[in-house]
């Protein structure tokens, strides 16, 4: 077996395991996940995440394990705007907060699948027009000066102006009510979809806007091009946001400044893969650059949250 075919076998057998223990250790339907629970789920995921970095740098070598990392934290970084929203799409529903974590699962298992198929696209665009990376770096460029210079306004964003939602109450019969977290009701002979339903295919169909920033920033971070990295850092990522919704539920005001880390990072990575051909930035440089950009606007986020609780008190 080649070095790539063990790769993703391994990878294969340990999301296997991971899932298993996730949920059938870590989770029981239609209970409440705790904050407690919520911060094991999370550290097991990263530690997961990372222990495949360490895989990498003896299957393949210590540049391809930087990128693997670098790929998995820029993923992980994005996958928490992810979060916010979805925090907004289960505040418009009012389901039951024992409900939740079955919709989270099932909305992010389609998402990968939805991820899966947008990173097989750009693989095949990327070798048959490469090209179009200078058109993935001036997007990544201009989303990051766009998000840098606007405030974040989470709170617009209206699920009920969601064109996906406007879709389903078009062509779908669904009573708007949480029956007992069920996705498929009877009522009079008739089959009905649940708030719990649209609340699945929001998730998913959410993550693949978040996509279109993510997988071409994946793009320029893997220089190798090598699309085991590239599938294996997007689905750990993805995998472990579940626990992170309920770690970061309670604390979504706390990271206001997150955003200008990510933009600055993307503005980094944009620029990296328009220069690629005049400058050559090593992959641990732009783990270094994503780290420090990203743990600088957590921190500052944080004292900045706590400066202003002091000033109100």
């Amino acid at each position: 077996m080649t070095p790539t075919q063990v790769s993703y076998l391994v990878f294969g057998i340990v999301l296997l395991v991971a899932i298993v223990l996730d949920l059938g250790l870590l989770s029981k339907k239609s209970a409440t996940i705790s904050l407690k629970k919520a911060l094991i789920q999370t550290v097991f995921w990263v530690a997961l995440a990372f222990a495949f970095g360490v895989f990498v740098w003896f299957e393949k070598g210590r540049t391809e394990a930087f990128e693997y990392i670098s790929a998995y934290m820029m993923e992980w970084s994005l996958s928490i705007d992810n979060i916010f929203v979805f925090i907004l799409i289960f505040s418009f529903f009012k389901i039951e907060e024992n409900h939740e974590a079955r919709a989270l699962l099932i909305g992010i298992l389609m998402a990968i699948v939805f991820r899966i198929i947008f990173i097989s696209a750009g693989v095949v665009l990327v070798e048959r027009f490469e090209w179009i990376l200078y058109i993935f770096g001036a997007f990544l460029v201009y989303t990051g000066v766009k998000i840098f210079a606007v405030k974040k306004e989470d709170d617009d964003f209206d699920p009920a102006a969601n064109p996906v939602y406007k879709l389903l109450n078009r062509f779908l019969p669904i009573v708007h009510d949480d029956v007992e977290g069920k996705f498929i009701v009877r009522r009079n002979g008739k089959r009905f979809f649940t708030n719990l339903f649209v609340i699945v295919i929001l998730l998913a169909t959410t993550d693949i806007v978040f996509a279109l920033d993510s997988i071409p920033a994946v793009f320029a971070i893997v220089a190798s091009k090598d699309e085991m990295i590239i599938y294996t850092s997007n689905i750990f990522a993805v995998l472990g946001l579940r626990s992170l919704f309920f770690l970061l539920k309670g604390a979504v005001n706390k990271f206001e400044y997150l955003q200008q880390g990510i933009a600055i990072v993307l503005i980094f990575i944009g620029l990296k893969m328009l220069l690629e051909k005049l400058v050559y930035i090593p992959a641990y440089i732009s783990l270094m650059v994503i780290i420090i950009c990203l743990a600088g606007s957590i921190v500052y986020s944080i004292q900045a949250a706590k400066a202003d609780s002091e000033n109100k008190s």
